[in-house]
């Protein structure tokens, strides 16, 4: 099924790569149909720094969607830091998503999904009628995808606006090669170096947000960055970004960790040149105009031949996380954060058939003389099939301790609270479901719950929507005091040591609770010596 559904993505996403640059096709499938807008209540207008734009009412949420915060980029303006939106007159409406930005990879949207280059817009949700001045907590949303697929548009934020009293907004940024292609060239010609026109993407969102928010009834003052998986890695950059400063209080990463490797500006640069050959840039003189006059389809081809991420190395991002926490640059603020129990059941198709004899050649294989405790550690006899061990393995090794080792390190700098994701009901992402194996608690589980998703396997349950509001909740506390303390709800408390480590673990039938044996439970002791 998963080969289906990727074949099919990539024909959809291919043909919509090679529209002209400077197209915009069709609308994107909203989360406010035709019957809500004609059942909404009066279209709530509010004026932005370039233009009225009036909204949609329904659920008792309102919603500005495809509000640009930045100018389209294209041709010029592709590899160019962001540019400011052009302005306009009278009211512009505000009642239909955007494109997606150009899909590098497949998986992140649906085969029906429209992509653009001009793609630089985000939505706004907050509770219905809310008044300039109402001074209401912000939430910025950054979504994942490795850096190469995924969009803001799939994560409504009306049911966390109306529950929580939080103002939502999420974001589209450039990916691939378009978001993060470093180039000797493009650097000469870059503010802050090339490698990073995501990450600028990100602080021009986040601008916009100190500019206009206040319009929608939102606090300045009070603004959580949040993301997942790539998307809490833009968040792990940006509190190490100088151009950052100022403009969020909070933040909160899931299913990702401050401390990764990244890659330099110089190896960016060198590994751009050969990416620039393949595509036909060969010209030195004219390596610029040649990139951003290249057909779509063809950057998407050779995504493989570059370094993708963010760079390290230039005054937009002069160092990495790890080092301006150590120094004290970074920009210091209160955390969330967290993973899901079985991180990576996601997109490990490939193990589904493993036997034993081929799961105990795995490990022997990778793990080498570590190799014998790695098997005594998980023993088959305690779980469903070797495909499930060896992705608890990987979970363990990859992602959950690691994620572990980055929260200790900012606790010892300013306030953490952590959690754990453990509803082994819940659904995955569409199109990722392996036949016979249980993919729940797997990367990514956790938005359905956050969000008003619309890239889930299936609809929630009604035990789990009980486990999604108290999620709602505890984020939309965060967002209100930097700590996540939600009425009615068992306390989380603060992630330290004195507390023995203690991680709120996240589960269905009102049975959230605050664990101490999370490290024990991963094994994180053998895979952080």
């Amino acid at each position: 099924m998963f080969r289906r559904v990727l074949k099919r993505r990539l024909a959809a996403l291919a043909a919509a790569a090679l529209l002209p640059a400077l197209a915009l096709v069709a609308s994107a499938p909203t989360a406010t149909s035709a019957a809500d807008r004609d059942a909404s209540r009066a279209a709530p207008v509010v004026r932005t720094d370039s233009g009225l734009v009036r909204g949609v009412t329904t659920d008792r949420a309102d919603r500005f969607l495809g509000l640009p915060y930045a100018a389209p980029p294209v041709r010029d303006l592709r590899f160019a830091p962001p540019a400011a939106p052009a302005s306009w007159k009278g009211v512009r409406a505000a009642d239909e998503q955007s494109p997606a930005c150009l899909q590098f990879q497949p998986s992140g949207v649906r085969e029906e999904q429209a992509v653009s280059e001009d793609c630089l817009y985000l939505d706004v949700y907050r509770p219905s009628g809310t008044e300039p001045g109402a001074r209401l907590p912000v939430l910025v949303w950054f979504h994942g995808g490795a850096n190469t697929q995924g969009t803001g548009v799939i994560y409504g934020g009306g049911s966390m606006a109306t529950r929580t009293g939080v103002i939502v907004v999420t974001v589209n940024y450039r990916l691939g090669a378009l978001g993060f292609l470093a180039h000797p060239a493009l650097s000469d010609v870059t503010p802050g170096g090339s490698g990073n026109y995501a990450r600028m993407d990100q602080v021009a969102s986040l601008k916009w947000v100190q500019d206009n928010i206040a319009r929608f009834g939102g606090d300045t003052g009070n603004v959580t960055i949040a993301g997942q998986s790539a998307g809490g890695g833009a968040v792990c950059d940006l509190m190490a970004m100088p151009s950052a400063r100022g403009l969020f209080d909070k933040a909160a990463v899931q299913s990702s960790q401050c401390l990764q490797s990244q890659s330099t500006l110089a190896d960016g640069e060198k590994s751009g040149v050969t990416y620039a050959q393949a595509v036909g840039c060969t010209d030195e003189a004219t390596v610029v105009s040649c990139l951003r006059r290249t057909w779509p389809g063809t950057l998407i081809a050779h995504q493989g031949e570059y370094l993708g991420g963010s760079k390290v190395g230039g005054s937009t991002l002069p160092e990495t996380f790890r080092q301006a926490l150590a120094d004290g640059s970074w920009n210091a603020v209160p955390v969330l954060t967290g993973n899901t129990r079985s991180e990576n059941r996601l997109a490990s198709e490939s193990l589904a058939d493993l036997t034993t004899e081929g799961y105990e050649e795995l490990v022997r294989t990778t793990y080498g003389d570590r190799a014998d405790r790695v098997l005594e550690l998980y023993p088959l006899d305690k779980y469903t099939s070797p495909w499930d061990a060896i992705t608890q393995i990987r979970t363990d090794s990859q992602r959950a301790c690691t994620n572990q080792q980055s929260a200790q390190l900012i606790s010892s700098k300013a306030p953490v609270y952590r959690y754990e994701f453990n509803d082994p009901t819940s659904p995955t992402l569409y199109g990722f479901t392996i036949p016979g194996k249980d993919m729940s608690n797997a990367h990514s589980a956790e938005l359905a719950y956050l969000f008003d998703f619309t890239l889930g396997e299936k609809p929630l349950t009604a035990q789990q929507e009980k486990l999604a509001d108290q999620m709602m909740r505890y984020w939309g506390a965060f967002a209100h005091s930097g700590a996540p303390k939600a009425e009615g709800e068992p306390a989380w408390p603060r992630y330290t040591d004195g507390f023995h480590w203690p991680v709120m673990q996240l589960r269905t039938a009102g049975t959230s609770k605050v664990i101490t044996s999370y490290s024990a439970d991963h094994h994180c002791d053998f895979w952080l010596a």
